[in-house]
């Protein structure tokens, strides 16, 4: 997991009395977020100026890469620390490994696009309060050719990703060494996608011309530099900014694993004051109007 920030409220902290120990002011912080809890309704209220003092304890909540990339999980930690002053701690790591931290109790909450994998840690009662937030899409994309061949794996035209990874496969095998697809290859929301529309495809992809991505790099970013095949995440790609010299195709309707569907969830095994706090604006009005903002992202219905 790679720790990101911490959003610092500029505001100064307040005295409260009888905070000289640190079980103290962890006590006297909790409970402020806690009586503070029913007050949610009344956004755009900001919440009791106490609970600055989380910048001793600050919220750890797991964001899945692509939404670290697109900007989606920053957007939302600025905005909620601006309205409630409770510091928020993003750390990066790909929606799988993220759930099974969630799990041990070694994050706070989550911001995952795992849906199937989301659902089955729910199902076991490991996460509560599960929400959707925000709607997007994995598209397929692939360097464009010079010239008259702006397509030269021959994609442009098919009905579906699907249909498009069976073409993909077939000229990799027909003319090795034409193309790279490149896979996350992480456990993030993005390759678990990618690797259903495989299965949908009926296809196992292999080397030489399937590669995974180098950790610890932005993969949108990798996949531009590369110039290969790859399925991302939309906002992640136009926040690469690489469309104008890329093939993009949408999933069609058919595809459930092309669409993107964006939860908030909390641990079961720790309880932290601010989460609840926290599902509720990014799941209200706030949060809805933070994610309408951002390029790539929809409101859910």
């Amino acid at each position: 997991m790679q720790i990101v920030n911490s959003l610092m409220p500029a505001a100064p902290r307040l005295a409260v009395a009888g905070a000289g120990t640190p079980n103290n002011r962890r006590m006297n912080r909790r409970r402020a977020l806690l009586l503070s809890a029913g007050g949610l309704a009344a956004w755009p209220l900001r919440l009791p100026a106490q609970q600055r003092r989380s910048l001793s304890d600050p919220l750890r909540l797991g964001v899945d890469p692509a939404l670290m990339q697109s900007g989606l999980g920053p957007a939302l930690q600025r905005a909620f620390g601006r309205d409630t002053g409770v510091a928020v701690q993003l750390v990066a790591t790909a929606s799988l490994p993220l759930l099974e931290a969630l799990d041990r109790g070694e994050l706070d909450a989550a911001l995952a696009n795992a849906s199937e994998a989301e659902a089955k840690f729910e199902a076991q009662g490991l996460v509560h309060d599960r929400r959707e937030v925000a709607r997007g899409e994995f598209v397929l994309v692939g360097p464009a050719g010079p010239g008259r061949s702006p397509d030269p794996a021959g994609l442009t035209g098919a009905a579906s990703v699907t249909e498009a990874l069976v073409r993909l496969a077939e000229a990799a095998r027909a003319q090795p060494g034409t193309l790279v697809f490149l896979s996350a290859g992480d456990g993030s929301g993005t390759h678990l996608a990618e690797q259903a529309l495989w299965r949908q495809a009926r296809i196992a992809p292999e080397a030489p011309w399937y590669r995974a991505a180098s950790p610890g790099t932005g993969f949108a970013a990798q996949v531009a530099a590369v110039r290969a095949w790859a399925l991302v995440e939309r906002g992640a790609w136009t926040a690469a900014g690489a469309a104008r010299s890329f093939v993009l195709l949408r999933p069609a309707a058919t595809e459930r694993a092309g669409v993107e569907r964006v939860h908030v969830m909390r641990a079961f095994r720790v309880s932290h004051p601010a989460a609840k706090i926290f599902i509720g604006w990014i799941a209200g009005p706030p949060g809805r109007r933070i994610v309408a903002a951002q390029p790539g992202y929809r409101t859910p219905p």
